[in-house]
């Protein structure tokens, strides 16, 4: 075992006696150790109920011969952290969290870890390091919270910027917000749509992480405690077979997720978190690839924000595996990849059916033919750009209209709310990309704004930050390069026509090369002083198009 290097032998005797410390007796000092990766924490909603799964997980572990011990992992709140400059400290902490996770697993020789994060950044940074570590490793999240409900009708979190928006275009009242505020988050968990968390736990389950309803189970269902004492189970048959992360987050699987992203529409934020983990996992994942997937892959679930369903149901449909099934049909799954049930793709999924089809359209009707989740090029993004197709309305998936230039997000909120963008508009916001922010603010204030004021089908949002998964309609975030490493975005100027044609997958300014060329003669892009964690992260993080991974 791992950890004998750690317990074993006369020169181990004073790490043994650190160990009784604990409490640890010989019978489970003779076990193999399993650490048990807890975001438990009291400020995120999606994190207050992993003390209850981080238990179960420990009991699961116990239960199938091994000794749990649990240390912890940082989480912060993407919808608290939102519109002020704590955002800019929420995409920095998926590399804080995959490289405490590294340092612990290391340091104390842990024979097998399981995961269990829930919210936006805790994700992907504890797959990156399951990647990394490369020892059995199985995912278990704390599940989605239940939707809302506002005068009869579901809702979720966007519900609630989006009446806030609502409120300063005078078509809400004070009260009607403070319905909202009351009752759109009615319990514990990941926030209920289709948003960046129950994407990437969604994911995991694609790429055979974790286990059956891991990313649909609600948080606050019994279901979800079984689910991780089976976690903690499956993680000690992974350590007797030997099936490490590597063997199961290979290329295939990589596409497998790219392609049920596209089926599932997930967040755009997806598009930034796969290719870093598939860096991590020694798997090259250009985003290039989305359109060819995207292509050939039908859309088939419209959840919050794109349409009116949310966790809950697509869990009672049939959950990530019915969606699984019907893309099957399609024969663009490779079925023959390993998860850490032991099993392939193939012996999980089967039959898994669709048990509603309102909420998972069968292939033979999706909403539409291609993905959800397109990457534009042009002038203006040379490098590419994301959008979220699903969540576009169609009038706006080829757009054309004057630019309104904002170098940060706060500018651009004051204009929306103060009624300043006119039907037509193209909002644009700079030097907020992984340098420019520093961080990548997530943009889901000015998107919500346009959208509770009305503008979500005539106005167009482009940003070198990202979006919130809670975003919908023309948002076109991680244009490449960025304004503060010297992309086009920083020459755009006020009036000058862009063009966007999603469908198409061009995004263009109607400037002529020359003219961009005397711009850029004379112009030098913006830097932020900025100082502690922020300044090191500027200095080693790279482009939005390679994941906005740290290197050297």
């Amino acid at each position: 075992m791992r950890s004998d290097n750690a317990k074993s032998g006369m020169q181990q005797a004073p790490a043994r006696s650190l160990y009784r410390a604990l409490g640890l007796t010989e019978e489970e000092l003779a076990r193999p150790l399993v650490g048990v990766v807890s975001s438990y924490n009291e400020i995120v909603p999606g994190h207050m109920n992993l003390d209850k799964i981080v238990e179960a997980v420990k009991q699961g572990v116990s239960m199938a011969g091994g000794t749990p011990i649990v240390f912890p992992a940082i989480a912060v709140c993407d919808g608290i952290a939102m519109g002020h400059e704590g955002m800019k400290y929420s995409l920095v902490t998926r590399d804080l969290i995959a490289d405490s996770t590294e340092c612990m697993a290391i340091a104390h020789q842990f024979d097998a870890l399981v995961m269990v994060p829930n919210c936006d950044k805790n994700v992907p940074g504890l797959l990156m390091a399951a990647a990394r570590l490369n020892i059995p490793t199985v995912f278990v999240s704390g599940g989605p919270m239940l939707a809302g409900r506002v005068k009869g009708e579901k809702r979720s979190l966007s519900s609630m910027f989006e009446a806030v928006g609502a409120y300063a275009a005078g078509t809400m009242t004070e009260e009607d917000v403070t319905e909202f505020e009351c009752k759109v988050c009615p319990t514990c968990g990941s926030c209920s749509g289709m948003y960046t968390a129950n994407s990437m736990n969604c994911l995991t389950e694609v790429l055979g992480m974790g286990l059956q309803g891991n990313g649909t189970i609600p948080a606050v269902y019994s279901e979800r405690i079984r689910l991780a004492k089976h976690a903690g189970m499956a993680v000690m048959e992974m350590l007797k077979k030997n099936i490490c992360p590597r063997d199961i987050m290979t290329e295939k699987a990589f596409r497998n997720a790219l392609t049920m992203d596209m089926a599932l529409g997930c967040s755009t934020n997806s598009m930034l978190h796969l290719p870093a983990i598939a860096h991590e996992a020694g798997v090259e994942l250009n985003v290039d690839i989305a359109n060819e997937i995207s292509a050939k892959t039908p859309n088939l679930c419209h959840l919050a924000p794109a349409g009116p369903t949310y966790m809950e149901d697509l869990n009672e449909a049939g959950g990530i595996y019915a969606v699984m099934n019907e893309i099957a049909k399609l024969g663009l799954l490779n079925l023959d990849c390993m998860t850490v049930t032991g099993k392939t793709v193939e012996e999980n999924i089967k039959g898994c059916r669709n048990r509603n089809p309102e909420v998972i359209r069968p292939v033979e009707n999706p909403y539409s033919e291609t993905g959800g989740i397109a990457v534009l090029r042009g002038n203006l993004a040379p490098d590419s750009c994301v959008v979220k197709r699903s969540a576009v309305v169609p009038e706006m998936l080829k757009h054309e209209g004057p630019a309104r230039v904002f170098d940060c997000e706060e500018d651009a909120i004051a204009a929306i709310k103060g009624g300043k963008i006119a039907a037509g508009d193209v909002v644009v916001i700079r030097y907020e990309g992984p340098k420019g922010g520093p961080g990548m603010r997530e943009m889901l204030n000015p998107t919500s704004a346009i959208a509770g004021m009305g503008l979500g089908s005539s106005v167009a949002l482009i940003t070198d930050g990202r979006f919130s998964g809670a975003s919908r309609g023309a948002s076109i975030g991680h244009v490449c390069p960025e304004a503060a490493a010297g992309g086009p975005i920083g020459l755009v100027e006020e009036g000058d026509i862009i063009s966007i044609d999603i469908n198409a997958n061009t995004i263009n300014i109607k400037v002529s090369d020359e003219e961009l060329a005397r711009r850029r003669a004379h112009w030098t892009p913006k830097s932020k002083e900025v100082s502690g964690y922020l300044k090191r992260y500027r200095r080693l993080v790279t482009s939005a198009d390679r994941g906005a991974v740290l290197e050297d």
